[in-house]
């Protein structure tokens, strides 16, 4: 008996941070799974903060398709993880069992848990271990995502002090890889990864006991692709991409894999940001028959209030020397959600040994933990919204400490009501930097109101400084400080970027 309620029955699973054992919860007469935590020599603490931590981040999720975590107790020396029992398998041993999936099943499993992360995202959690073993899935067809033990919330550096690894070498980023710290769009790569796994019945990397050499050559080889990956071939080269910025958000993904085989084909498809391979991609899918040819490029950039920019998933370039970086997230985005690439800077196998020294030490003491190896777009739009309603002849010539300020605080109302007309108050250019309509709304469409604490308007650049918080659909409260850059013509302010 732990804790004086659970009683064991037996063990179902083990990882490296410990056993898995069915239980039943004799308080409330259910079955339950209990992770026993502490079990690898040497590393208690290191474990037992993983496992507060995923107790935490779970319970603040409450999702439908996230293994539920229930309790954290001690029994003597041993801390146990009290988490919901899910009957079935992991994608992995489905995919062991059976070899590769249909593409319209492995995108009814990967569409369940791109749902799950898609919420962790809009609630400042990046998963940082995403592959197809902590995807538990049901007879039913029901998935659940589990283990976030490597979890990062906002303003959490522990992970990084205590040198666990980040993920599994197989499924990791090329910006994880390189020593970066993990953001969302690095858990939009491990779900290509898991979904290129799920197609073609293994991993897209094989490691085996080389993990240097797969790290090398998962930040400096082109990401691999399959000919056969039906209509999920979009999917898979805008979320496999080198550079952060060219992956569609996770929002992005599980719409594309809902939609299901139509959405190759019935629209064109939208990215997480414009880029210069934009061309080059949807040449591409057009020859494969998934996009129609893309339409020739403007004799001349647009300069004014003008359409968002459509464009398809960019098919990652060779690697070169151009340094990739993450867009800004949309105005207001938790501050974690703000860090900016500093580059791929590995450009040979002796950087790749540095950033091993503590990967390598990780995945072994975690690679027990279960196994993966096989052995819509926004359109046209339309006219923007502008500052308080006035006539256009009575706006000022210049922009003013009121005007700012107002515009502001208008701007905060509209995007939490309404954030297609949220977004139209940015300027093309911070439209797309901000992640197109999609990405924008990714954010913007989980807020349920504001609270302006603070307004600093610098009529001279024109930019303001602010102080607000804002109320999630889940009740979480964020408070945040923003420094945004303005545009002012004809009497019409608009976002043009950040900082």
């Amino acid at each position: 008996m732990i804790a004086g309620r659970y009683s064991l029955e037996r063990e179902i699973g083990r990882g490296g941070m410990g056993a898995v054992w069915l239980a039943r919860d004799e308080v409330l007469g259910r079955g339950v799974a209990l992770k026993r935590i502490g079990l690898a020599p040497g590393s208690s603490t290191a474990d037992l903060e993983r496992a507060q931590r995923e107790a935490r981040l779970a319970a603040r999720l409450n999702h439908p398709h996230v293994v539920a975590v229930f309790d954290l107790v001690d029994e003597g020396d041993v801390r146990w993880l009290v988490m919901e029992h899910v009957p079935g398998t992991t994608l992995a041993e489905l995919v062991r069992t059976r070899g590769p999936l249909p593409t319209d099943e492995a995108a009814r499993v990967l569409a369940q848990a791109a749902d799950a992360l898609a919420a962790a995202h809009a609630a400042g959690i990046v998963h940082r271990d995403v592959k197809p073993s902590n995807m538990l899935v049901t007879e039913d067809g029901r998935v659940k995502l589990s283990d976030f033990g490597i979890a990062r919330a906002e303003a959490d550096a522990s992970l990084t002090q205590t040198g666990l690894v980040t993920g599994s070498p197989a499924y990791l980023a090329p910006e994880v890889a390189s020593g970066r710290q993990a953001s969302p769009p690095s858990d939009v790569w491990s779900l290509g990864a898991s979904t290129f796994h799920a197609l073609a019945g293994r991993p897209p990397y094989d490691v085996g006991d080389n993990v240097l050499g797969a790290l090398y050559r998962i930040v400096h080889e082109d990401p691999p692709r399959l000919d056969d990956a039906g209509w999920l071939t979009p999917l898979l080269a805008a979320t496999m991409a080198r550079e952060p910025g060219d992956r569609w958000t996770m929002a992005q993904v599980r719409d594309f894999l809902e939609a299901g085989p139509g959405a190759a084909t019935s629209r064109p498809v939208p990215v997480a940001r414009a880029s210069r391979h934009d061309d080059h991609s949807t040449q591409l899918l057009a020859r494969t028959g998934m996009l129609p040819p893309p339409p020739p490029p403007p004799s001349a950039p647009p300069t004014g209030a003008g359409a968002t920019p459509q464009a398809v998933p960019p098919v990652p370039p060779p690697a070169g020397p151009s340094a990739p970086s993450l867009p800004p997230p949309p105005p207001g985005a938790p501050e974690d959600s703000r860090h900016r690439g500093r580059g791929l800077l590995l450009p040979v196998l002796l950087g790749v040994a540095a950033v091993v020294v503590l990967t390598v030490g990780g995945f072994l003491l975690g690679r027990g933990g279960g196994s993966d190896d096989p052995s819509g777009s926004p359109s046209t739009a339309p006219a923007p919204t502008t500052a308080p309603p006035s006539s256009r002849s009575a706006e000022p010539e210049r922009p003013t400490a009121e005007g700012i300020d107002a515009f502001i605080r208008d701007y905060l109302r509209t995007a939490a009501s309404d954030p297609s007309a949220g977004f139209q108050m940015l300027t093309p250019q911070f439209q797309a930097e901000s992640g197109g309509l999609a990405g924008y709304a990714g954010f913007w469409g989980d807020v349920e109101s504001v609270q302006v604490q603070r307004v600093r308007p610098d009529p001279s650049g024109p930019s303001v400084e602010y102080r607000y918080s804002y109320t999630l659909t889940n009740g979480r409260t964020v408070r945040d400080d923003v420094e945004l850059r303005l545009s002012f013509e004809d009497g019409t302010y608009k976002i043009a970027g950040e900082g």
